[in-house]
């Protein structure tokens, strides 16, 4: 059984290190000669949309998924979808959906799931009623292409606006109001084909810059991971999704606000390598290909923390007993996801004491609440 992924990134990467166990092959298909996943698993070089790559992926492969989401929904739909092709999974439908933030908020309004009050803008007369109904403070966002920060503006002031507008106004963009949250929390499930679904507990996220940079869980109290789940539930459905499925959500007053979803494996989620008796890359294998899910039970408390810009000594982070390191290969660069490190502790206590010690060592400019 081999299994074909566009996109060869650390995502990706777990995928294999997940997937070799259950006897499955892989082949990526990503245009960087340097990405993570060809140091464990056969890469052939060239564009997402190159016709007849798709065509040749979709053909030696049983099942095609994708490690992020901004790859050609069009180009999908031509060359790697038809008879005798491999089967998508997550749905192209869904993929199409998180590209577009404006589709992704009005799926979220049409299944009952709070986000944000919003507006599309396309214009300059556009951005002026957004700022009127929505108000300020905002946020100013591309629709599409928009990650890790990338592609927004905060907005306090009408002249911050059109600062924003000069920026970013050559595509089309999104505003949504300011949410004065009190943290950031993520949902992650998994969807098989034939219907089952399972559950991670409920992420707690810190970001800085636009990026995460800790995860812990099981976070929060027992509600507020019932209505995620109930949110998660309804997108599932919606889709017939098949794969591991994220929504991120603001937490304001007690009451979750989605944000976005993400159609693929989350960075929120890998504390379940070693933090769940199945990983989200396990189960999301199991997914696509009809396999029984795996249990998502937790084995402690987890933290996950992400080692962004530059790499910290080997030595120095494999002092700290019981850390589990994932270095991705990839060349440093200011803001670029190199590794991630987790702890997995049997009480919250004890497991906040010692991502508070380690983030003093990696990133001495992030607090935990």
């Amino acid at each position: 059984m081999t299994v074909g992924v566009i996109g060869g990134g650390q995502l990706g990467r777990m995928l294999a290190l997940a997937g070799y166990p259950l006897g499955l092959d892989f082949l990526f298909l990503d245009p960087s000669r340097e990405a993570p996943a060809g140091r464990v698993a056969p890469v052939v070089h060239g564009a997402f949309t190159d016709p007849q790559l798709l065509k040749w992926l979709s053909r030696e492969c049983q099942v095609l998924t994708f490690d992020w989401e901004n790859i050609s929904v069009e180009a999908l739909r031509k060359h790697a979808c038809g008879a005798r092709r491999a089967r998508i999974c997550p749905p192209v439908s869904a993929l199409a959906t998180a590209q577009d933030r404006v589709a992704e908020k009005r799926l979220f309004e049409r299944l009952g799931i709070p986000t944000t009050r919003w507006h599309a803008v396309g214009s300059r007369p556009a951005l002026e009623r957004a700022l009127r109904e929505v108000g300020l403070p905002g946020v100013l966002k591309t629709r599409r292409m928009g990650y890790d920060g990338k592609g927004q503006m905060r907005i306090r002031t009408h002249e911050d606006a059109l600062r924003a507008w000069q920026s970013l106004g050559s595509v089309p963009l999104i505003y949504e109001e300011w949410v004065p949250f009190e943290c950031e929390v993520s949902i992650i499930g998994a969807r098989s084909t034939r219907g089952q679904t399972v559950f991670y507990p409920l992420n707690g996220n810190v970001h800085a810059d636009g990026i995460l940079r800790v995860t812990r869980a099981p976070y929060g109290p027992a509600r507020w991971h019932r209505t995620a789940v109930d949110y998660l539930t309804r997108c599932l459905e919606h889709f017939r999704y098949a794969g591991v499925l994220t929504i991120e959500f603001f937490v304001r007053n007690g009451r979750l606000i989605a944000n976005e979803m993400a159609p693929r494996v989350h960075n929120s989620g890998h504390w379940t390598i070693e933090g769940c008796a199945t990983s989200q890359f396990e189960n999301h294998l199991r997914s696509i290909l009809g396999l029984p899910l795996g249990s998502t039970r937790p084995t402690g408390h987890s933290a996950m923390i992400n080692l962004i810009g530059e790499m910290p000594a080997r030595e120095a982070l494999l002092a700290f007993e019981g850390l589990h390191l994932h270095e991705y290969g990839k060349e440093p660069r200011p803001g670029r996801k190199l590794g991630h490190c987790t702890l997995v502790e049997e009480s919250t206590t004890r497991r906040d004491r010692l991502a508070r010690r380690l983030l003093a060592r990696v990133a001495p400019g992030v607090r935990l609440p």
